[in-house]
């Protein structure tokens, strides 16, 4: 039962794609028991709350928001913490939130942070809670999803400025929060892709670490990094023949990294994970669709490669007919295996193989 809600719910975070919908292969608005994956069929009836063979949507949305079975907002062994400064700014904008196992003070869990996406210009912490819900709900994990400055507010290295202060935060809290802070994790989507893998592959650079919160002396590296769909080159990304400061300013990753030829062109080789990469870098799982036409997919074939060539342990998953964004009970159990062998030293075969979205 611990891991239900990963592998049904935690697919809506990971872009605008609707669970529910991925899993009802025939579209008939309901689940039957055969259109649950194998390993989840033993809670069906959990889920089904009239018994009437079915789950519907009603139903699976009623788990999504925890108000049915375990591992939601209403979680007894779970406490949730919100709106936590961990710049000590008193900004809405670097603030999170933590969903901590109740059990802490006698046992440190490895952490997940989520960090949310939005092209840098929108999106917020909230984003991440069905996923890190149920992942805390499993009792393996703590849990934590960020806010960081949009570039309304601040233009680059502010976000990863921010996402660092984060991770150096909840590693000086480490005793309070109950977390092993050798082992903490990070996931994002799209934005907050582009944002793990700079976490990833950054750590220790001189000005992407900037100056922010009370825990200056704590490492910002991470230990895994579960990347969905996100930008890994700003000089390829829009073409390799393309002069990226010759971009429209309207575009939202030139948005991102400045207003003047000379700052965009020097941020977009600074603001991108393959820049940095080294043999000591966390472990990368990366999933991206094929047919994605916000983020192309040989971003993704670019980084898995640059780290593969600097010995980096990497896997790369194709969504073969997704665009940005997808829903697949497969995809979240090969996450599962990959935070469970870097995070807590269980090992499992996790397959390359592509997944094919419909």
């Amino acid at each position: 039962m611990r891991w239900l809600l990963f592998l049904l719910l935690a697919p809506a975070v990971h872009a605008q794609a609707d669970p529910f919908v991925a899993i009802d292969s025939n579209g008939d608005g309901k689940l039957t028991r055969a259109e649950i994956p194998e390993p989840l069929r033993p809670h069906f009836t959990m889920v089904d709350s009239n018994g009437d063979g079915f789950i519907s949507k009603e139903e699976f949305l009623r788990v999504a928001s925890g108000q049915a079975g375990t591992g939601g907002a209403t979680d007894p062994t779970v406490e949730h913490l919100k709106n936590v400064d961990y710049v000590g700014s008193k900004n809405p904008r670097q603030t999170l939130d933590l969903l901590l196992p109740k059990d802490r003070p006698a046992k440190k869990r490895p952490m997940v942070v989520f960090v949310h996406g939005g092209g840098w210009m929108s999106g917020k912490k909230e984003d991440g809670l069905a996923i890190i819900r149920a992942i805390a709900a499993t009792g393996d994990y703590a849990t934590a999803t960020i806010n960081y400055r949009l570039t309304q507010e601040a233009g680059w290295p502010s976000q990863i400025h921010d996402c660092k202060a984060a991770i150096r935060f909840l590693r000086g809290k480490a005793d309070e929060y109950g977390v092993d802070p050798d082992k903490i994790g990070v996931m994002g989507a799209s934005a907050g892709g582009h944002l793990v893998a700079m976490l990833g592959t950054s750590g220790g650079i001189d000005g992407l670490e900037g100056s922010l919160g009370s825990f200056l002396k704590q490492s910002s590296r991470v230990q895994c990094v579960v990347n969905f769909f996100g930008p890994a080159n700003f000089l390829t990304f829009f073409g390799k023949e393309v002069a990226i400061e010759k971009m429209r300013r309207d575009n939202m990753a030139i948005r991102l990294l400045g207003k003047e030829e000379e700052e965009i062109k020097t941020n977009a080789k600074a603001a991108s994970p393959v820049t940095w990469i080294t043999r000591d870098d966390a472990p990368f799982l990366t999933a991206h669709g094929t047919r994605d036409n916000l983020v192309p997919f040989a971003q993704a074939v670019e980084l898995h490669g640059a780290l593969e060539k600097s010995g980096v342990k990497s896997h790369l998953i194709a969504m073969e007919g997704a665009g940005h964004g997808f829903a697949n009970p497969e995809l979240n159990q090969r996450i599962k295996s990959f935070l469970d062998e870097h995070l807590r030293g269980v090992p499992g075969e996790i397959s390359s193989e592509p997944i094919r979205v419909r």
